[in-house]
């Protein structure tokens, strides 16, 4: 989707994109996708949105120029994180990753996070052993396997091809839903934001999200001025090098929301925040008390955004998932072996 298109779809005013110049041409990244251009139109689309609230603010005006090779390297930035000196250590576990079934079809694990791992382990019947994962799902076809790690609350996805996913019942429920959905979920009186010299200063955002899609979008607000708290909690795991990468500029704060005492320091928070981003799958946070609805109640006029990875529309749309499980189960996987010549998913 073009930059034009995200914007008018949002109901910005056409009259500010003859502000953005985007520059640069594909490929920059070794991919059969547009991918440069999608990070350059994502950074473009943003910037120009902080321009816009700036113009509001102060009556003036800013032209955005986003570089295609400078939007790549942004959108890897993990790749370019140094600790001390050195790259940080890998964030993949030992047995995360594309495996064949006995189908001919293949799945890919996401196991980085310990509970995901043990519970794929358990259900395998075998050690943490990339080998004796490989021996063990070579006994299942590759969509029962997705389904049974599925009902088990893991995160694993079957390949498929583009028009396989088209067709499917969650693909399908996708394609009816636009880009970014804005919906009004209460009234509340106009407030004025207070003085400052970024176009986001003084917005209080509360980033309830984890691991890159979320953690990108608080980064964004920090990186405009927003002050960001990022909150998660003390017994859900972390991806250090991510954890490091996309919480740049936002503070740090861990609550247990399973605690009344967790919950009600949030709801503190909230009272006292302009904007609220959930990552989690739908229904997850709602079961604890700040649905939608719920944080409008606590906050009139909050702005709630929630993203999650298969959508909230769908048979899949409660589903655990990441990135590299979707691009698995939607076809990009399958679509780059091909472009590649390639027998094994890219």
């Amino acid at each position: 989707m073009h930059a034009a298109a995200i914007w008018t779809e949002a109901g910005l005013p056409p009259s500010a994109l003859a502000r953005l110049t985007l520059t640069g041409h594909d490929p920059v990244l070794p991919s059969s996708f547009a991918v440069g251009a999608a990070a350059q139109t994502a950074i473009g689309v943003a910037g120009l949105a902080a321009a816009e609230l700036w113009r509001l603010r102060t009556g003036r005006a800013q032209d955005i120029r986003v570089d295609m090779r400078h939007a790549c390297a942004e959108f890897r930035s993990e790749r370019l994180l140094r600790v001390d000196g050195a790259p940080p250590p890998d964030p993949w576990d030992l047995i995360a990753g594309l495996y064949p079934t006995c189908d001919g079809g293949w799945v890919r694990l996401h196991t980085n996070f310990p509970h995901h791992r043990d519970g794929v382990l358990r259900l395998l019947g075998c050690g943490h052993d990339r080998a004796e994962v490989a021996r063990a799902l070579l006994a299942w076809d590759a969509l029962a396997f997705e389904a049974a790690a599925a009902d088990a609350g893991l995160c694993v996805a079957a390949l498929r091809g583009l028009e396989e996913w088209d067709a499917h019942p969650q693909g399908q429920a996708v394609a009816t839903l636009p880009l970014v959905a804005i919906s009004r979920i209460g009234d509340a009186p106009v407030e004025a934001l207070p003085d400052g010299d970024r176009p986001l200063s003084g917005v209080r955002v509360l980033d309830l999200t984890r691991v890159i899609a979320g953690p990108v979008c608080g980064r964004t607000l920090a990186a405009h001025g927003a002050d960001v708290l990022a909150v998660t909690a003390p017994h859900l795991p972390g991806i250090l090098p991510t954890e490091m990468d996309n919480n740049r500029g936002k503070l740090r704060a861990q609550l247990n929301l399973r605690s009344a005492d967790g919950r009600a320091t949030l709801g503190g928070l909230l009272r006292a925040g302009d904007v609220f981003v959930q990552g989690y799958r739908p229904g997850g946070l709602a079961a604890l008390g700040f649905a939608p609805a719920d944080t409008a109640r606590l906050r009139p006029g909050i702005v709630h955004v929630s993203l999650s990875a298969y959508g909230a529309a769908g048979p899949w749309a409660g589903r655990r998932g990441f990135d590299s499980l979707v691009q698995t189960a939607s076809g990009l996987n399958a679509a780059e072996a091909e472009a590649a010549g390639s027998a094994t998913p890219r």
